[in-house]
């Protein structure tokens, strides 16, 4: 399936003044997706056609990736205001609350601006990463994985992380190699380094997550790794109004190996409660 919606570039400027880049298609009430550490907007394209009847979508580009900038300086910090930005600039196009789904990193990010905004009406996030990046990734893989950025290797480099930090297997890398994202992938390589030297502190705050009001949807795959697991119930004990729902047989990339199965977990939970 693939998604025939016409696509529509748009622009927003963030609190520091980097201006980020998202791209709006479909027919409905908002939903803005923030996409995970490697890739940009384009990530989305398997499951964007199981949205796009139901929703408009607004899918941005992460700073420092496709149509976004960057700024002088990184932080955790400056992702939770990026996805503040684009919901309440889409708030505001829109005339009403915008729906928010993220994965994986895009997930903390999108959780770590809830408190940014009130223009969040349901809050969908699917495995979203607190972990130490150096209990997952040994020095030995740290320095396979600079000597392959530093080679210029970065597609070794991305399949290298899936593979050997996210546990997905040959199959799985298949799939997402055979995708038109793969590109993006490669070409958002370089920003991955300075994602694993985010400190859990700066990506999760307890009591800052105990202020999201809005009803939370935590996603997960069976399969996943027990990190990302413990990461989804760390979530769901700090924000109040959580759900936890677990894709069976799936892992950390469900949304392109299962679109249609993430995407029913999506629509029943976004079509609960009014505008």
């Amino acid at each position: 399936m693939t998604h025939t919606h016409a696509t529509t570039p748009n622009t927003t400027v963030s609190r520091d003044g980097t201006e980020i880049g998202y791209f709006s298609s479909g027919d409905g009430p908002p939903l803005v997706l923030v996409h995970g550490g490697l890739g940009d907007h384009t990530r989305w394209g398997a499951l964007l056609p199981y949205l796009e009847p139901h929703f408009s979508v607004h899918a941005m580009d992460r700073r420092g990736r496709g149509a976004s900038g960057d700024g002088p300086t990184y932080a955790p910090q400056r992702e939770f205001e990026d996805v503040a930005a684009v919901v309440d600039a889409v708030a505001e196009a829109s005339g009403q609350r915008v729906d928010v789904y993220g994965v994986s990193n895009g997930a903390t990010f999108a959780l770590g601006a809830a408190p940014l905004t009130t223009n969040i009406r349901r809050l969908a996030l699917y495995e979203p990463g607190i972990y130490d990046a150096q209990d997952m990734i040994t020095p030995a893989l740290s320095e396979r994985l600079d000597a392959l950025l530093a080679a210029g290797d970065a597609d070794a480099l991305v399949e290298t992380f899936f593979r050997d930090v996210l546990d997905l297997g040959d199959d799985a890398i298949a799939t997402m190699r055979a995708q038109p994202s793969w590109p993006a992938r490669v070409a958002a390589a370089p920003t991955l380094p300075r994602e694993l030297r985010n400190a859990p502190d700066e990506l999760f705050d307890a009591s800052r997550a105990a202020t999201v009001s809005v009803p939370t949807l935590l996603l997960q795959g069976s399969e996943s790794p027990e990190s990302l697991l413990a990461d989804v119930r760390l979530v769901a004990e700090a924000v109040p109004d959580t759900r936890i729902e677990v894709l069976e047989g799936q892992a950390h990339s469900a949304d392109f190996l299962a679109p249609q199965l993430v995407a029913e977990k999506l629509l029943a939970f976004l079509s609960e409660g009014s505008r």
